[in-house]
This record gives C-alpha cells, structure tokens and sequence, in this order.
C-alpha cells in the first residue's frame, strides 16, 4: 500500500489536527447509521478520527487500519479501547463479521486504482452497510502541483525521480458511474475549505505532515532542508501571508457515501 512507503510522523501530521478533524465530522455526520455492531477506520493514521467514530459509536466493536506503524502506535495510545491492525487496502478483509461501516478519512488518495478499489471495499460490506470516504481533491492545486515541479529541478532531481506522491482521484461524476450500479443510494459532494493557518511558511509546515512527506524522505538532511525551501520559495506567491500574519490554505476535498 502506497501510504505506508512514507515515514509518517504523527506529531506533524496532528499540528494542524483541529483543521484536518473538520472534514471527519462533516463526513461522519452524514453517516446514516444509529448503532452498527462493526466499525472499521480504513487509514486510521494518528487515531483521531477513531475516537470520534469511537464517541459516536460507543458499543460497536471499532477497528482502526493503517499501513504506517508509527501512525498506529500513537493510535493505540490516543484509543485505548479500539483495536487496531496494519493492513493493505487491496488485500486488508475483516478478521470476523463483516462491518456495517467502513469509514475512511484523508487516507485512499494515497494509492492509484480506485476502479478497482472502490467496488471491494463496498463487496465488502452487508446490505445496508455504509461506505463513507473523504479524499483531497488538491492535484491541481500549487501545494501539491509544485511539490512535483520543484522536485524535477535542482540538485535532488535524480532521487525524487518516482517518487511515491499522493495520486489523482477520479473526477465526481467517474465515482457516481463507477458506484451507482453497486449501491442503494449514493451522495457525492466536495467542500472546499478555507484553513487559517499561522506562522513562517505555514503551508509548507502542513505539507511536511502530509504530501511532502515521499519527497523529504528520499533525501539526506541537508538536502531536506534545501528542497523545503525551494518549494517554500515556489508557494509563497500563491499563499501570500496576510496583514494580520495568517496564511489562507483552499483546500478542496471529496465526499463519498454509499449504502450497499
């Protein structure tokens, strides 16, 4: 599985944590669903988002996958009372009954072949089981459009050559003719979000717990530092700092629901 190629850090990845929660609400919101027995959290990552699903959902048996160790070690610790397993999203099948919700935030833009990804994970479900995903809609964007173009140029062209960044998502109207024949009802719609962030290059500091993390890892230290301030160099013209010190991030995400 792709995202597990990456040494995520979790404390990076969770210093926007509030930000990247929201998304998770609005999508568990819309779960319509009162009491399933069986929840599994598909890309788990730090395990914040399984304890919401875990408030929400407080008698189901709730099990949180993830291809990153270190993202489940601290996913233990922040939900004690889940269960939590590394897994593969193309091979991963439950370890008993099969869940009623398969939930997965921020997680399957990680890996290509959502043709075939998409109807296994609703196969996998009973009728009436609910498949709830959100995804970053960003491979346009200059945060992650410019990750790829400064990595072509300068000094560390050769080693990021292949690297294993966050794919492109189908478009909406791709995911309704791929899904409606497998579902009982299906609800797609995109958010485009308007984070504050705060701070020196703060983008960059929210890409280093996310989409830049293929790239840096594929590099020794100094060079790090190099290509992130080459890449920061390369945003600021996009996300310019405002009067007040903030720097607006658009961040444009993907909703599925479907029922089997």
């Amino acid at each position: 599985m792709a995202i597990a190629a990456a040494s995520w850090d979790p404390g990076q990845y969770l210093r926007f944590a509030d930000q990247r929660l929201r998304p998770a609400l609005d999508l568990l919101a819309q779960v319509p669903l009162e009491a399933p027995a069986r929840v599994v959290d598909l890309g788990c990552g730090p395990g914040n988002t399984t304890t919401v699903l875990k408030q929400r959902f407080p008698q189901a048996d709730l099990l949180g996958v993830d291809g990153s160790a270190a993202m489940l070690d601290k996913a233990r610790s922040a939900a004690p009372d889940c269960r939590f397993a590394q897994g593969d999203f193309f091979t991963w099948v439950p370890d008993g009954p099969a869940p009623e919700l398969i939930y997965s935030n921020a997680a399957l833009h990680w890996v290509s072949d959502h043709q075939t990804l998409f109807p296994r994970l609703i196969s996998l479900l009973p009728a009436g089981g609910v498949l709830a995903v959100q995804m970053p809609a960003m491979h346009d964007a200059p945060l992650r459009r410019l990750q790829i173009e400064v990595s072509k140029r300068g000094p560390w062209a050769d080693l990021l050559r292949g690297a294993d960044f966050a794919r492109d998502i189908l478009s909406p109207g791709e995911y309704y003719d791929l899904l409606r024949p497998l579902a009982a009802s299906l609800d797609i719609w995109e958010t485009i979000y308007l984070h504050v962030l705060n701070g020196e290059d703060a983008v960059v500091q929210w890409a280093a717990g996310s989409s830049l993390r293929p790239f840096l890892d594929r590099l020794p230290p100094e060079m790090q530092a190099e290509f992130r301030t080459a890449y920061a160099e390369a945003l600021r013209p996009h996300y310019p700092r405002r009067a007040d010190g903030a720097t607006l991030l658009p961040f444009r995400r993907l909703f599925v629901l479907a029922r089997r």
